[in-house]
Parts: structure tokens; sequence; C-alpha cells
């Protein structure tokens, strides 16, 4: 729906917002850790398209699956909540719903034959949804979080974070 309006962001911009992300994000940080996974996820992806057969591509998406779904819910029990204590209700609401949809997605995504054309149309939406989703965390969100939350905050954001991470995705990323 919102690629029907907005047309997706170029990867010179994607690419700026994550250099832009990076220079804000702490070092061991919840927003570095955050960054480190959003690079776990690409890799997922990318793994998940170039599997061949119909077993690796089930393999590869069940880990894309642990890695996406671990992110979100660390995201969504802490860092989206945090988001909105700091005023960016609007963001946090939207990321919420964002991420629900890219869990039906990969619900239906399960469903279709790993080696077909609709399995590699799917996936490429869901990717495609997944990235804009990242560019936006990366390009203004997190970095208004990193900004407004008082130093506090940003040690239990980063806590609590790893803690939904781990609870998880354990040693599975």
């Amino acid at each position: 729906m919102i690629a029907a309006v907005t047309p997706p962001e170029s990867n010179e911009a994607r690419l700026e917002a994550r250099a832009n992300a990076q220079a804000v994000a702490v070092p061991g940080g919840w927003f570095a850790m955050i960054l480190d996974h959003h690079l776990l996820l690409e890799d997922a992806f990318a793994a998940t398209k170039a599997a061949r057969d119909a077993a690796s591509r089930t393999a590869a998406l069940k880990h894309l699956g642990v890695i996406l779904t671990g992110h979100a819910i660390a995201e969504e029990a802490v860092v989206y909540p945090g988001l909105g204590e700091a005023g960016e209700k609007g963001h946090a609401t939207l990321g919420y719903n964002e991420q629900v949809m890219v869990k039906m997605q990969m619900a239906m995504l399960e469903k279709l034959d790993p080696i077909s054309q609709d399995f590699d149309d799917k996936l490429e939406h869901i990717r495609g949804a997944v990235a804009h989703h990242m560019y936006q965390e990366e390009g203004t969100w997190f970095i208004e979080l990193s900004e407004k939350a008082p130093a506090a905050d940003q040690a239990m954001i980063t806590q609590r974070y790893q803690e939904e991470w781990s609870r998880y995705v354990g040693a599975d990323a």
C-alpha cells in the first residue's frame, strides 16, 4: 500500500541514512544492535533468494523468520514504547503496523512452493517492505529517539532490547 503512494527510496538514500545512523549509534547500545540486526536481515533475505533447491530455501526462510520475528518482538516490546514516550507515537504506531503486515506476509510465504515464481515475488515484496521500514528507522525514527530519550532510558532500552532479542533468537543468529 505504501509503495503505491510513495516510490521506494533509492539505494543512495538508504546508504546515506545508514551512515547517519551509524554516526549517531553508541557502540554497544540499542541502536548499534539494531543496525547489526538490520545487516543480519539483509543477509538472510539474500541467502533465502540465493538458495536454489526447495530444502535449502526452506531452511533459509526459517532462519530469516527467526531473525525477523526476534528483531520485531524486541523493537515492539522496548523501542516502539520508547518512541511513544519520546513524543513519536505516530512513528511507533506505524512501526507496529508495518511489522504486523510483514509477519502476515511471511505466514503466506511459508505456504508457497519455495522454488516457484510466486515465492520469489512474495519474498521480494516482503524484502522491499522491510528495506523501507529499516530506512525509516535508520533515517529519522531512531535518531530522534537517541536524541530525545534520557540516558537512563537509553540504558534500559539497550538492556531490554538485548533481553528480548536473546529470548527469541538465542544463538540462532
